[in-house]
């Protein structure tokens, strides 16, 4: 445990210490900032049943931006350390593999939620500032809030694996990017009509970000995206120990 912590805090330094966590949370806070402005001005002009908190995670203006947030943060993880020849050095210290991996998670998962904390501060803001309350429901802002942090945890894991396998942070980076796309665009495919049996349509469903999001997002929290974004969040995580440890094994 406490190599785990000694390593946990290493990375969080190095996170930390370099422009690219603040400037990630400057652009994406800004962004999302901006396309707030213009969810409220359209609410303006016409009636919707739903609330500000939904309208927003439910564009994808939001989630093109959200995307590209786990290639940046996880491309350097073990990338950048097997480019310097750091890696060998770190796998033979006297720490198991499985602290390496899950200190380099945390450390990123850590970061992640500190930046997408300040979406979520728009909305009391908004309530304070506005007084309107109708727009804008507690219970929503919740399960968004769950809701985008076990997405996190499956994209990370997904970034942290990528990085495992290459030593260049591009390579590292449009690995991480085109999956989590993928799988995205996978729970769209039963409403493009390429499944038109209801038992297809209906397992898609089950992997779909977006209908996850969209009952999360209306305060509806369901057992079934926890189980799913947990249990595939540790596979990746062990397919990510295995890479590491066969690298330890031919060093």
């Amino acid at each position: 445990m406490q190599s785990f912590l000694i390593l946990l805090q290493k990375e969080l330094r190095s996170f930390f210490l370099s422009p690219l966590a603040w400037v990630t949370m400057a652009l994406f806070t800004f962004l999302n900032g901006w396309l707030l402005v213009g969810i409220i001005n359209a609410m303006r002009l016409r009636v919707t049943p739903r609330s500000l908190v939904y309208n927003l995670f439910e564009s994808g203006w939001f989630w093109m931006g959200f995307f590209i947030l786990f290639p940046l943060i996880t491309m350097r993880l073990f990338a950048e350390e097997r480019k310097m020849g750091t890696i060998e050095g770190l796998l033979t210290a006297p720490v198991r593999t499985s602290e390496v991996v899950l200190s380099k998670y945390a450390a990123t998962v850590v970061v992640y939620l500190l930046i997408i904390t300040p979406v979520f501060l728009f909305f009391p803001v908004f309530q304070w500032v506005t007084g309107e309350q109708a727009a804008f429901q507690p219970g929503a802002l919740v399960g968004s809030a769950f809701g985008l942090f076990l997405v996190g945890l499956f994209h990370i894991a997904i970034g942290t694996l990528a990085s495992s396998i290459t030593t260049n942070q591009l390579i590292a980076a449009m690995i991480t990017f085109v999956f989590v796309m993928l799988h995205y665009f996978l729970g769209f495919l039963g409403k493009f009509g390429l499944t038109a049996d209801s038992m297809w349509s209906d397992s898609l469903s089950y992997f779909s970000t977006v209908e996850h999001m969209h009952s999360l997002s209306e305060g509806l929290i369901d057992s079934r995206p926890v189980v799913y974004y947990v249990t595939f969040s540790a596979v990746l995580l062990t397919l990510t120990h295995h890479v590491l440890e066969s690298r330890k094994w031919r060093a």
